[in-house]
């Protein structure tokens, strides 16, 4: 099933020559870099997704590109690795939890469905090696083997360093137990068994190692913003790159992408989890429930994700995004409970299918638990049919491989202003740099958002502008090579779907010159264009200066 569904995936992957995951766009494109390292020179955009990447996530690419392996190749390659590995660890932590295989069927399957139900392992980026790195620990952890634990969380600090805390929480929470104590019930108590100590002291001990260059070291584009700052940011707003406070609290809390606790609930069947309490009441009726072990570690990591969920709220933005730490360990956390529910229910379904007793007849007993395994299993096996968008790889296709191919064959130091969504393809598909996208316009750092913003609003009075001097001052200043527009772009109606909606004084700026008069540069199209593309133009911006300096 995990082979199925990640060949679904590559075929989705390599589609047509020009198929990018869609975060690839942000996190794997300036490692052409490694290839050839002339390129991007003096890129802000490459140079700020370099200085944030993770140490041990740059230094995998940079091999596979020392091996010969195109970075966004290698982007398209290494999610079914992840995958099963995820998948044989998801496998082992269900056996731990309880030891009957089928039930790490059942669990393995539901988080494939997890897995390509999101697009966070199709990306490969940073959040991708989080999956199975997590899954790993959890496994390693209930075996209790202290090598696997340590090599898990230093993997983690090394791609995904945010997640660390989630392990560090839970090591905690391992040498907390809620047990009965003599004359006094029960009580929270703290091992002092050496064994506990040791495993949970050596595991905090490497998180703390693994994490302290991150609290060391600055970002070059300044400091993450803080709370009273992102809003009184657009970008942070309905309308923004980086929506975060959405108006309505229910949305905010609960399923907000980047600020609730539960953003998607996929695949619905996980929902079963909920049985397991009921059927802990019952171990008479359903037996198997008594050879489950090790379930507190579930209450754990729900307990860790909560309080990092709340701490990273109210440290905003320091711990980077909330609903990063409640995602995928409650997704988790329900599958694993789901798996044993249903596989408590189906052996609870079989000894009273197999039983003596003469009511209702064994017939109508075959049709309930036929019936309802039918059901079970339907739900399961096809829900990449009844979900509609499955696998949720969130692979882009470029439609302009002339405007790439053009830009491609231009000098390695071109800069490209564009306003155009189709401008997001051009560092991945060109090799050339530009000098505003808003795939890239990521607001968390101060410094690298503030230029950012200068550059977005620079560019969109620029495109408007009526008038030369304006004009000219923008392209002297950014040292802009080309312009990419489309024919359509001066109708008024047209700014508004440029999605440019988080730059609303710029836009204002934009549509009282086009009440004004035509701008200049739609007056140069068929002066300065180097390249058309059905609707889409290259203007030359040497053409575009001496045009606009003529007397």
């Amino acid at each position: 099933m995990a082979a199925l569904y990640a060949l679904l995936v590559l075929q989705d992957a390599f589609r047509t020559p020009y198929t990018v995951q869609d975060d690839a766009r942000q996190h794997v494109f300036w490692m052409r870099r490694f290839l050839d390292p002339t390129l991007f020179p003096n890129d802000l955009i490459a140079d700020y997704f370099e200085s944030v990447a993770p140490w041990g996530y740059t230094q995998l690419y940079r091999l596979l590109a020392i091996s010969g392996l195109d970075p966004l190749v290698a982007n398209k390659l290494l999610p079914p690795l992840l995958g099963l590995t995820a998948t044989a660890y998801g496998f082992g932590v269900t056996l731990q939890l309880l030891p009957v295989p089928f039930a790490g069927f059942l669990a393995a399957v539901m988080l494939n469905q997890v897995f390509w139900s999101h697009d966070d392992i199709t990306s490969a980026t940073p959040r991708a090696f989080m999956v199975p790195l997590f899954l790993a620990f959890l496994y390693y952890l209930l075996r209790r083997n202290l090598w696997g634990v340590v090599a898990a969380i230093a993997l983690e600090g090394l791609f995904y360093p945010q997640y660390v805390f989630v392990f560090a929480g839970i090591l905690l929470l391992q040498l907390v137990s809620w047990e009965a104590v003599p004359g006094q019930g029960r009580r929270f108590q703290v091992s002092t068994k050496r064994a506990d100590l040791l495993l949970s002291g050596i595991g905090l001990l490497v998180a703390f190692v693994v994490l302290l260059p991150y609290a060391l070291t600055d970002n070059p584009y300044g400091p993450v913003l803080t709370v009273a700052e992102a809003k009184t940011i657009p970008e942070f707003f309905t309308e923004g790159r980086g929506r975060f406070f959405l108006t309505d609290p229910w949305l905010f809390w609960l399923s907000g992408n980047r600020s609730g606790v539960f953003p998607t609930f996929k695949p619905p069947l996980m929902g079963l989890a909920i049985a397991l309490p009921w059927l802990w009441r019952y171990p008479a009726r359903f037996p198997l429930v008594q050879q489950t072990r090790n379930l507190g570690l579930l209450l754990r990591i729900v307990a860790v994700a909560f309080g990092l969920f709340f701490a990273a709220h109210a440290l905003l933005f320091k711990l980077h995004l909330p609903s990063r730490y409640t995602g995928y360990t409650l997704r988790f956390v329900l599958v694993f409970a789901a798996a044993i529910a249903l596989t408590v229910l189906l052996d609870a379904g079989l000894r009273w299918l197999t039983a003596a007793a003469s009511t209702p007849p064994r017939w109508l007993r075959q049709i309930i638990v036929g019936g309802l395994a039918a059901i079970v299993a339907a739900a399961l096996l096809l829900y990449p049919r009844y979900i509609g968008d499955f696998p949720a790889d969130e692979y882009r296709v470029g439609r302009s491989p002339q405007v790439y191919e053009f830009f491609a064959q231009q000098p390695k130091d071109i800069l490209i202003a564009s306003l155009l969504d189709e401008a997001d393809f051009l560092p991945t598909f060109s090799n050339r740099s530009i000098l505003f996208g808003r795939e890239y316009a990521i607001p968390y750092h101060k410094a690298y958002g503030a230029l950012i913003r200068q550059r977005a609003n620079a560019l969109i009075r620029a495109q408007y502008t009526t008038n030369p001097a304006e004009l000219t001052r923008f392209l002297q200043a950014y040292g802009v090579d080309f312009w990419l527009v489309s024919r359509n772009a001066f109708r008024p109606a047209a700014l508004n779907g440029l999605n440019l909606r988080q730059y609303p004084a710029a836009v204002a700026a934009a549509q009282a010159q086009l009440q004004q008069g035509t701008p200049v540069l739609a007056t140069l199209i068929n002066q300065c264009t180097d390249l058309q593309d059905g609707a889409l133009l290259v203007l030359n911006a040497d053409c575009i200066q001496r045009a606009v300096n003529v007397p």
